[in-house]
Order: structure tokens, then sequence, then C-alpha cells
């Protein structure tokens, strides 16, 4: 659990931060037009980076390939989860009127709309996270191309 709290704190204020974007979104009238959610990807990618990042320094010579793809993906799920909860607390109980909004924009079923949309959610964050979250870690890996530089380069000073 210690390995993973690091990813949980960073997915927890990275869900505060959609959040409160959405809301402020939802103050401006601007909470129904998709192409806003676009900036959600950018909080997300700016979460992932930092836990990935935050990971690798806290782990020093151990960070490994594996654990940063960890550290990413759980603070990507933990900060979707979060705000696909509240998203679907806000959009049924705080504003009940903003699914038929919604619907009157892109659906005219609004039974199975409701569904649909947290649903879509979801996946849009939990695939936002994976492509990310691989994207990021192309940053941080250790390259084997350098180990196998540096160890040439040593058999030749030794030599």
């Amino acid at each position: 659990m210690k390995i993973l709290s690091l990813p949980i704190r960073f997915g927890i204020v990275t869900s505060a931060v959609l959040m409160a974007y959405f809301l402020i979104l939802s103050l401006l009238g601007k909470h129904t037009n998709v192409f806003y959610s676009l900036f959600n990807g950018i909080i997300t990618g700016f979460g992932i980076y930092e836990t990935i990042k935050y990971t690798k320094i806290r782990m020093g010579r151990d960070f490994t390939y594996g654990k940063g793809f960890t550290a990413g993906v759980t603070m990507g799920f933990v900060a979707t989860l979060l705000f696909t909860i509240f998203f679907a607390l806000y959009s049924t109980e705080l504003n009940a009127s903003f699914l038929n909004e919604l619907s009157k924009v892109w659906s005219k079923d609004y039974a199975n709309f409701q569904g649909i949309v947290f649903f879509t959610v979801a996946i849009m964050g939990f695939a936002t996270t994976l492509v990310l979250t691989l994207s990021f870690m192309q940053l941080f890996k250790t390259s084997n191309n350098l180990k196998k530089q540096n160890q040439l380069w040593f058999i030749i000073l030794v030599d």
C-alpha cells in the first residue's frame, strides 16, 4: 500500500481539480458543451506526469518502467472513478435538469442516455489514462541503449 499511496493522493487531487473545472463550467453555463471536456485530458495528463515524476524521484534507482506505469494508471483510475461518481451525483442529485439539457444537445432518447453518459465519462477517463501513461513513460524510462553504450565505453576505457 505504501507504493500506491502517492498515486492515490495524486488521483484524489486530480479528481478534485476535474470537479472544480466542471463546476466552473457549470457556473458559466458551458458544462453541456462537450468540447470543453477536452481540457480534462490536460488536467489528467498533468496529474499522471507529476505522479510518475515524483514516483521516480521517490524510488531513485529502484524505479522501473512497470512501477512508473502502475503509478500513472493507478492515479488515472482513482481520478476517473472519483470524477465519475461526482458526475453521477451532480447529474442526478445536484442538477437534475443537466441530463435533460445534455440530451437536447446530443440525444433524443433520455431513457438510455443516462447510463450511456456515465459509461462514456468513465471510458474516456480510463482511455485517456492508459494513453497518457504509456506516452509519459517514454520520457521517464531508462533506455537500454544508454546502458549498453555506457558499458561499451567502460570496456573501451578499461582496455
